[in-house]
């Protein structure tokens, strides 16, 4: 069977939905330069996500009746503790990001289960959660993570961009290893809207991503898949990408059989098809 082939979701739903939020916060301009813990404007950005984004985003999921998956570094549930115990009690799952949004480098595999452990600390320490799904920090990720992943108990990973469907990974010794759950830039609110001075780029309407999101959509709702929605809080909490999410969303709910499901869901509904 191929990846893109057509999966039988659970009560003969179509498409499965994975609305996730990379909840970075501050880390992801921390990572990407640490003289920026000196820049206040530039981490406010970060700051937004969790004081506006974080809570707009909870309600707007609310008010629409769906639940997602929120991706967070340890750093950020160490810091925005009250932001992360409300995507809990939303009923929406945390799944882990890296510790400070730390990019892979895989000439220090060391280094990768350093980050990974911190996170997982971090995460069981503030929130109580163990996680079972991973995203790695900017979707860089390396063969020794994906070892990682199963040594350390995680069901799925959700980092790579190699298919549309779920798949379940083969690890060096032909043992099984996480599912994965594809990504992709296109499905992805930072190349349209992220801006940073040291990274510009044109910030598109929503008319824009609102199209690439639909044509997306109709096609993999053709093909029976899944459609993974990659968000950021300190992005898609603005006023006029909320607006965008709670279009979207119903625009989606106008096509029958479409279930929108968290991560972990996504990975075992798929798991049950082959088993």
């Amino acid at each position: 069977m191929n990846d893109y082939d057509p999966v039988n979701w659970p009560e003969g739903n179509r498409v499965a939905v994975m609305l996730s939020f990379d909840f970075d916060a501050e880390t992801l301009w921390l990572s990407r330069d640490p003289a920026n813990a000196k820049r206040p404007g530039t981490l406010s950005q970060g700051t937004y996500g969790a004081k506006v984004g974080v809570p707009k985003i909870l309600e707007t999921l609310d008010g629409c009746g769906v639940p997602a998956t929120f991706f967070v570094p340890g750093w950020t549930a160490e810091h925005h503790g009250g932001a992360c115990e409300a995507i809990l009690r939303g009923g929406h799952e945390i799944g882990h990001h890296g510790y400070l949004h730390e990019w892979i480098d895989p000439d220090f595999p060391e280094r990768e289960e350093e980050a990974l452990v911190k996170g997982l600390d971090a995460l069981k320490a503030t929130l109580g959660v163990t996680p079972t799904g991973y995203r790695s920090p900017a979707w860089e990720t390396s063969p020794n993570m994906i070892a990682l992943l199963r040594r350390h108990g995680f069901a799925y990973d959700s980092s790579l961009m190699d298919t549309v469907n779920p798949y379940r990974h083969t690890l060096a010794d032909g043992s099984e290893g996480p599912v994965e759950l594809p990504v992709h830039w296109s499905l992805d609110d930072a190349p349209f809207a992220l801006f940073s001075v040291r990274a510009p780029r044109t910030i598109v309407t929503n008319d824009h991503m609102m199209q690439v999101w639909q044509d997306e959509f109709r096609e993999i709702y053709r093909w029976g898949g899944l459609f993974n929605l990659t968000m950021h809080p300190q992005v898609t909490g603005r006023p006029s990408r909320i607006a965008l999410l709670r279009e979207f969303i119903g625009w989606m709910r106008t096509f029958p059989g479409v279930w929108f499901a968290r991560g972990g869901e996504v990975a075992a509904a798929w798991s049950a098809t082959r088993t």
